[in-house]
């Protein structure tokens, strides 16, 4: 097996190729004076199994070329069997219409990636599995979550509250509360169609005195993640954790969580990121050796 790095995921690729034993082949990026690029792979991989690790968080419209470019590529020079492992999957929360004459940019993304001639794809806790039924190759859907809880039960952590940031994530809390044990629940939050405004309802929870955690699959802004924190420690929690799969943290996003009361952000290197505590290295290499 060879395991290709991609530009956007270069220390996870390698982490995963460490610990399948598997030969690593560099991909070059030369980048033209007007933003196009080209890219070469550094090694043979003709008659191999090869795994494509890249991440597609931002910049997303690179990374995402970048990705499609070094499928198509590989199988034009003949590997045997093609894998794209894309921790992050860009454009997935747009899995539907939800106005009138939207672009379903999920879908559109899985026709590009299939167009490629993968043989596998996997990703982790994308945002609607409903996504992956439109593959018509196998899929994986991992979860960050376990590992995440089990970092926290690491550090002595007890009775600890599990919390989703909506009742459509409270798989995400069930999960997590699997390994932490101490209870789960979720606030209830609501999106404007038009302006991506989100109101979350006040919701009296059994936090008083005791730690918890929100888990989600995404921090993007931090906004629902601080609000969610805020009305924890007004109901008396003790320490409020926020835990999440993709930390993308736009802009102020870590202030703004922080300084809502939160005692740390724990995230994952599925993106290039400053809160990468958990590692999905070992997920993805199990699902792979699979």
């Amino acid at each position: 097996m060879i395991v290709v790095p991609g530009p956007a995921s270069q220390s996870l690729g390698k982490k995963i190729a460490e610990s399948l034993e598997a030969q690593v082949v560099p991909v070059k990026v030369k980048t033209f004076p007007d933003g196009e690029y080209a890219l070469r792979f550094e090694g043979d991989v003709a008659d191999e199994e090869v795994v494509v690790v890249q991440t597609t968080g931002p910049p997303q419209d690179t990374n995402l070329m970048q990705l499609l470019l070094m499928l198509d590529a590989l199988k034009d020079l003949r590997a045997k069997k093609v894998t794209a492992v894309v921790p992050y999957l860009a454009f997935a929360r747009q899995d539907k219409r939800f106005l009138g004459s939207e672009a379903v940019s999920a879908e559109t993304i899985v026709k590009l990636i299939e167009a490629c001639g993968i043989d596998r794809f996997v990703t982790v806790n994308i945002h609607s599995e409903n996504t992956l039924k439109k593959f018509s190759v196998p899929t994986d859907n991992l979860s960050a979550i376990t590992p995440l809880a089990e970092y926290f039960k690491g550090r002595g952590l007890k009775d600890v509250f599990s919390l989703s940031p909506d009742k459509g994530a409270v798989g995400l809390a069930e999960e997590a509360d699997r390994v932490l044990g101490g209870g789960h629940g979720w606030l209830q939050k609501e999106r404007d169609r038009y302006t991506g405004e989100i109101q979350v309802e006040e919701k009296c929870l059994n936090v008083k005195g005791r730690d918890v955690i929100v888990f989600d699959d995404i921090i993007s802004t931090g906004g629902t993640t601080a609000t969610a924190i805020e009305m924890l420690k007004s109901q008396g929690a003790q320490r409020v954790y926020a835990a999440c799969a993709h930390p993308l943290l736009i802009g102020d996003a870590i202030n703004k969580i922080v300084n809502s009361g939160a005692e740390e952000i724990v995230g994952t290197d599925s993106l290039p990121n400053s809160v990468r505590t958990v590692s999905l290295a070992p997920l993805i290499t199990e699902a792979l050796a699979r």
